[in-house]
């Protein structure tokens, strides 16, 4: 885990969290990581919008740092970010023991009575 303060991991996992809250973009993270690296054609054919449309989702994933593509002739092929995934996976974790804190502390105060 990294040693970021959790405010800090936060605010850098806040554009992890507003690309994936997308039906589409969500749609694409899960097909990239089971297809591995796939061109913009390959997942256009694999989600009901057109291919301006997932062209438009790319972008915003790869500015939330996502997903990265490289252009191989007239198309880019479009790659998980695992490194994003793992930040947003942590971020979840931190909520979830914070989370447990809370429900452990309201357990105790109830309990006492």
């Amino acid at each position: 885990m990294s040693t970021k303060r959790p405010e800090l991991r936060l605010k850098a996992s806040a554009p992890i969290f507003a690309a994936l809250g997308d039906e589409t973009r969500l749609r694409l993270v899960i097909f990239l990581s089971a297809a591995g690296p796939s061109s913009t054609a390959t997942l256009t054919a694999n989600v009901d919008v057109t291919r301006q449309a997932v062209a438009k989702h790319l972008r915003v994933m790869k500015e939330a740092g996502l997903v990265t593509s490289v252009y191989q002739g007239r198309d880019s092929v479009w790659q998980i970010e695992a490194s994003q995934l793992a930040e947003a996976q942590q971020c979840i974790e931190l909520l979830t023991a914070r989370w447990d804190q809370a429900i452990d502390r309201l357990r105790a105060m109830v309990e006492e009575d």
